[in-house]
Parts: C-alpha cells; sequence; structure tokens
C-alpha cells in the first residue's frame, strides 16, 4: 500500500485514501509527506484536517500567510478566511515551487465544493503540485485516483503483534498471536490499541483473548485510556466509527443507515444476502426506527420505507466505509468488519438490541425459498442465522423459539447434511429446555426433529425408540388430536418399518390408523394428510402388495396435482414413488421412463445438487438396470456417486446405498463381482 501511494505521487496529482475507520488512512499520508519532505521532493507541505469546510479555510489561511508577500496589497488576511483560501489556491495555481497538500480526514466531499456563492477549495491540478485525500468516504464526488486502503493482511497484522511485543522484551505463544489477530480481524487501529492495553497491564495475548471474547466487557474496556492512546490516535477503535455513522445517516434516504447498520451487525460479517435487508421484516423495522429529522413533525407518520430505501441506505453506509455493498453478489451483497458490529451492539440497549434481533429472524426465516435449489444461498442464511444466535441468542427464545431456529436446522438436513443437522437439533433440544422446559411445544419439536434427523443419518433403531418417548409425552401434554401429535405418530410409524428387521406390515397398519386420524382432523386436502397416504402406499409396497403401492401412489398423485400443482416437492416425490412401484410391480422399462421424465423436472424445479434429485438419478440407474442395461447401470452408478461424495459425504446413507449398487450392477455387467475403488 505505501508503495502505491509513493508511486502515485509522482505520477497522479489527486490520490484518495479511502477506507474504514482504523485501517491506518492517516499514518500512511503521513508516512508519504514526510518521506517527500525529507527527500527534499517538495518546496511547501500543507497538512489539513479537513473535517469541516471552516478547518480547511483556517488552513489555507494560515499557508496563505506563508506563501504570500506581507508587503503586497492584495496579501491574504488571514482575519478573512474565504479570502485568504483564494488566494492560496491563486498561488498554488500560478507558482512553480513544488507543493504537497494532504487533506486528511474529509467527512464531507460538500465542505469542499463550490456551491451556493462558495468557493471551490480542492487544490488546483497543476504539474508540480500533488494533493493527498484521506476520507471514509468512496463518493463518486471525490476527485483524483481513489486508492482503497484495506485491512492488514494475515502476516501483517502478526508481523505487527510481534514487532510490538519484541520492542518491549516479550515473545508470547505465535499461536495466541496469531489467533488474537484474527480476532481483532486485522484492523490496524485494533492491533495498535490491543497491543498497547495488554503491555500496559501486563497481560499475554491469551489473557486479553479471554477478556475480549468476555461479553460483560465493552471494547472501551479493551483499549487505553484516551491519554495513552498509541501512534498519536485520537480516538479509541469504539469511538472511531461514531463520526462515519452520524454522516451516514444524514445521507438519503436519510435516517435509515443507523437502523440498517443495527441489522447488519447482528447477522453474519463475511457476507449478508441482499435479500434478508430488503425484506418486509426489515423495512418495517427501519420505518419504525429511522432516526428522527429535527424537521419531522413528530406527529406525521413517515413515510414506509421501501425496498430501494433500504437498498440505498446500504449505499450509504458503502460509502462512508462501515460496511462493502455489493450487489452484484446477492447472496453476500453486503459485509461488515467484526468491530464494527462490536461496537454497534454495544450501543443498542438490551430492549432494542432484542428487537431488532427478533427482526432479524423474521427476515432471514422470510428470505429463506421453500425449496432450497440454490446451495449457496442456503449456506449464507445458515451462517446469519448461526451469527445472529451467537449474538442475541436469548432474543430468538421470547415469548418462544423463533421458526428460523428449526428451518436451519432442516436445511441442514434437507440439503444433505444429515449428521450436521442430528448435531444441530441435539443442542437446539439442549437450549430449548433450558428457556422454555421440558414440556414446551418448542422443546418437544426440538425432539420430533431430532429424532427424525437421527434416523436419516442412519441410526433407526435410536430414531423409533425416541419418537416412542416423544409420542408418549406429547399425548400427556397436547393430548391425541393435536397436530402434533399427529406428526409424532407419523414419525414412529415410518421408524418402526425403516430397520433392517423393521416391521413393514406394523408401518402400513400404523399409517392406516393414523390417516384415518387426520382425515377426521384435517380433511382430505390437508398436505399432512396426502403425505399420510403417500407413507401408507410406501409402506404397503414394502410390505409386498407393490401393485397396490403403485394404484394408492397413481391415486394420491391426481389429488397432489388438484391440490399441490406439478412442481411441488411432494408431487414429484409421489411421481418418483409410482414409477418406483410400477418396476417393483414387473415394468422394469417402463419404471425407467418414468424415472426419466421426473429426473428432468427434478433438475428443473430442484437442481442437480438437491438429494431428491440424486435420489431421482440412483432410481433411473436402478432401472436401467433391471431393464436389462447392466453397463449403463454401473456407469449412472460412478457418476451419481462422484457427486453424492462431493454434496453428501463419504458417510450418508445415500452414499453408501450408491456405492452398494455400482458394485452390484458392475458385477451383473462383469458377470463378476465387482468392487468400488
Amino acid at each position: 500500500m505505501e508503495q502505491a501511494v509513493a508511486e502515485g505521487g509522482m505520477a497522479v496529482l489527486c490520490q484518495v485514501l479511502s477506507g474504514t475507520g482504523g485501517v491506518g488512512k492517516t499514518q500512511l499520508a503521513a508516512h508519504h509527506a514526510r518521506t517527500a519532505w525529507q527527500a527534499g521532493a517538495v518546496d511547501l507541505l500543507v497538512w489539513v484536517t479537513a473535517t469541516s469546510r471552516d478547518a480547511v479555510l483556517s488552513a489555507y489561511a494560515e499557508a496563505a500567510v506563508l506563501v504570500t508577500d506581507p508587503d503586497d496589497p492584495q496579501c491574504a488576511d488571514p482575519d478573512d478566511p474565504e479570502r485568504a483560501a483564494v488566494r492560496f489556491l491563486a498561488w498554488a495555481q500560478s507558482t512553480d515551487r513544488r507543493w504537497l497538500i494532504v487533506l486528511d480526514d474529509v467527512s464531507d466531499p460538500a465542505h469542499l465544493n463550490g456551491t451556493n456563492g462558495r468557493g471551490d477549495l480542492w487544490p488546483p491540478a497543476r504539474p508540480n503540485g500533488r494533493t493527498v485525500v484521506t476520507s471514509r468516504r468512496r463518493d463518486a464526488a471525490l476527485p483524483g485516483h481513489l486508492i482503497d486502503v484495506g485491512l492488514f493482511t494475515k502476516d501483517e497484522a502478526d508481523g505487527y503483534l510481534r514487532a510490538k511485543l519484541a520492542a518491549q522484551g516479550r515473545h508470547d505463544d505465535p499461536g495466541q498471536v496469531e489467533e488474537l489477530a484474527r480476532d481483532l480481524g486485522h484492523l490496524p487501529l485494533a492491533l495498535a490499541q490491543a497491543v498497547t492495553y495488554l503491555l500496559d497491564l501486563h497481560l499475554d495475548c491469551a489473557t486479553y483473548r479471554a477478556r475480549l471474547a468476555d461479553r460483560a466487557r465493552t471494547l472501551p474496556d479493551l483499549v487505553p485510556e484516551d491519554s495513552g492512546l498509541p501512534d498519536a490516535h485520537r480516538a479509541t477503535v469504539a469511538a472511531t466509527w461514531s463520526l462515519s455513522i452520524e454522516h451516514a445517516d444524514r445521507l438519503r434516504p436519510t435516517g435509515l443507515a443507523r437502523p440498517m447498520l443495527h441489522l447488519v451487525a447482528l447477522l453474519d460479517p463475511n457476507g449478508i444476502p441482499a435479500t434478508v435487508l430488503t425484506s418486509p421484516p426489515a423495512l418495517a423495522y427501519l420505518t419504525e426506527h429511522r432516526t428522527p429529522d429535527g424537521g419531522t413533525d413528530p406527529d406525521v407518520s413517515p413515510r414506509a420505507v421501501g425496498v430501494d430505501d433500504a437498498a440505498d441506505a446500504l449505499r450509504c453506509l458503502h460509502r462512508l466505509s462501515l460496511a462493502d455493498h455489493t450487489p452484484n453478489t446477492p447472496h453476500q451483497a453486503v459485509r461488515v468488519h467484526n468491530l464494527v458490529q462490536r461496537a454497534t451492539r454495544e450501543s443498542l440497549p438490551p430492549a432494542a438490541r432484542d428487537t431488532a434481533a427478533r427482526t432479524c429472524a423474521d427476515a432471514l426465516y422470510q428470505a429463506w425459498p421453500e425449496v432450497e435449489r440454490d446451495t449457496a444461498l442456503g449456506q449464507a442464511l445458515r451462517a446469519n442465522t448461526a451469527a445472529l444466535t451467537a449474538h442475541a441468542a436469548d432474543a430468538l427464545w421470547q415469548p418462544d423459539g423463533h421458526p428460523v431456529l428449526f428451518h436451519t436446522g432442516n436445511s441442514l438436513g434437507y440439503t444433505g447434511l444429515v449428521t450436521a443437522a442430528r448435531a444441530y437439533f441435539q443442542d437446539l433440544h439442549t437450549a430449548a429446555r433450558q428457556n422454555l422446559g421440558p414440556d414446551h411445544p418448542d422443546t418437544l419439536t426440538a425432539r420430533h426433529y431430532l429424532a427424525y434427523w437421527r434416523g436419516a443419518a442412519g441410526d433407526v433403531a435410536g430414531a423409533a425408540t425416541a419418537a416412542a418417548e416423544l409420542l408418549a409425552d406429547r399425548l400427556r401434554v397436547l393430548g391425541p388430536d393435536h397436530p402434533d401429535t399427529l406428526a409424532a405418530r407419523n414419525n414412529l410409524a415410518y421408524w418402526r418399518g425403516a430397520g433392517a428387521a423393521g416391521d413393514m406390515a406394523g408401518s402400513a397398519t400404523a399409517f392406516a390408523e393414523l390417516l384415518a386420524d387426520r382425515l377426521r382432523m384435517l380433511g382430505p386436502d390437508h398436505p399432512d394428510t396426502l403425505d399420510t397416504r403417500h407413507n401408507l402406499a410406501h409402506w404397503r409396497g414394502m410390505a409386498g402388495d407393490a401393485a397396490g403401492a403403485a394404484t394408492a401412489t397413481a391415486e394420491l398423485l391426481a389429488d397432489q396435482l388438484r391440490v399441490l400443482g406439478p412442481d411441488h416437492p411432494a408431487t414429484l416425490a409421489a411421481r418418483h414413488n409410482l414409477a418406483h412401484w410400477r418396476g417393483m410391480a414387473g415394468d422394469a422399462a417402463g419404471a425407467a421412463t418414468a424415472q426419466t421424465e421426473v429426473l428432468a423436472d427434478k433438475l428443473r424445479v430442484l437442481g442437480p445438487d438437491h438429494p431428491d434429485t440424486l435420489l431421482g438419478r440412483n432410481n433411473l440407474a436402478h432401472w436401467r438396470g433391471e431393464a436389462g442395461d447392466a453397463a449403463g447401470a454401473a456407469t449412472a452408478f460412478a457418476e451419481l456417486l462422484v457427486d453424492q461424495l462431493r454434496v453428501l459425504g463419504t458417510d450418508h446413507p445415500d452414499t453408501l446405498v450408491t456405492r452398494y449398487y455400482l458394485t452390484y450392477w458392475r458385477g451383473q455387467a462383469d458377470g463378476a463381482s465387482g468392487s468400488v475403488r
């Protein structure tokens, strides 16, 4: 970065060092100016703290006194800063002397623009003159060549901490030094103040990291007092961004940058989807919490914030370097430094933080697509839910468990990460029990999903036992006709038949009894009733009645097409099963043809990496083999295995099934036992 400034200084008339507060823009400009002066490359150096127009005028007036002839009747009058500034800029325009003007910390480009009868204060473009601007702004109105001053690299941050410690005879554990740099997000200002603090208090890096992780301590508690700030810092880490937030809030649309930052501060610093921050819950929050305008009548309701307003608020944060907003990366459209987030969270009273957290949860839940065709979006939404939970877990359990908590775990499972889903719901059940008690419906729901994903991950016997225990508790707490109790009966019936020695006939009987109760309670067209018919048909077939299963599935499919539509995942599942049972009833070629057709629709609706699409490829390969194309089946299973290993992993039950069938069909194609390598 220093090299870029130095090289640019010889060829570029105006350079703008832009970046968030704390990255070292001022120090970099000072180093460049000092080097140029000591090298004799400039005859006049003017340093301007450009936080306001008055500050710029004052600095120019002082410079004018130095460069103009005191006997000249047109000499600048320091008591008339506007006139003095004009004289100084005129001198800079006409002189042959080499000058360098540093405009440090330009808070608003408008302060230097010539508008409303005021003169333009930007230095002139002259071959013998150079201008360096530092600013947190990234406005297009800033002149010159923009240099984005970013964070330290990992090696730079580690090296900086080690050097500062070594200067005091300290040689801390290199691993702890590296982790401290990571904890502080490689922000130069934070690193400088943290190392000064721990040296002053004789702490090692591990102890300081423990204090940093302690949420009872705020950022101001973890840096030196104002009188002990290092490197001529003017503000602590926590105060560094306050002025930027005030400026951002005054940009159009006024009053929205601050409440938007409240939401951003609770989500994943590595990337927040645009759809979350422009969702209806987010817009409602921005409308309600818009920073008041002094000229606004308090009795007049503010105009509702729209999607464009929310996007413009993100641009305000971007312009002041409080966040990076890149709309062309929608799944990670907004990134923000973790210390900016922490400083923002710590500025919020607990009640306000909880309100913002519930808004974020609502926004995440609403942004989640019904079908996760885009795996990158699902991963981003799960990462943001994890960040939200880490920052404001208590708020998500008041008054009940927020739906996004459950949806996140199911997202893991439905995208193939069944082992992760089981672990997630184990933790969620613990949290629900602690926050709501063992008999709360949401605690029972966490147990419900834990049992399901336990079975999906391969522990069928454990899932059946857990489902039976859950059913007893739901009968006691909720009663026999509650939908959650019926759901518990559904899962218990399924896992009874799913094991290697499963009771398939018993499962079919249990689903027949459940269907009668769901028809009575929910009616024939309720999705849960249709799902029960699906399971009943499945277990009839598994119990040996393939023809009956095919007939029942065909009847179910007609109703699903009418109620749910052709592209609903349940409809696609029924078509999948219908093809399967027709094959089991003896029509292997017809099954292969039907699976080909449904696979095309699964690819279109669910995407190529969805577990149901991969399962469709499994079944198509199987029926190709059963129809006589053993070599084609083996090839298809080999291709499928590559994708399942990539998407699901080596231990997923579906991956293990594919490995088995690949061995089988290779053996059939070769006339001998095959092997998987």
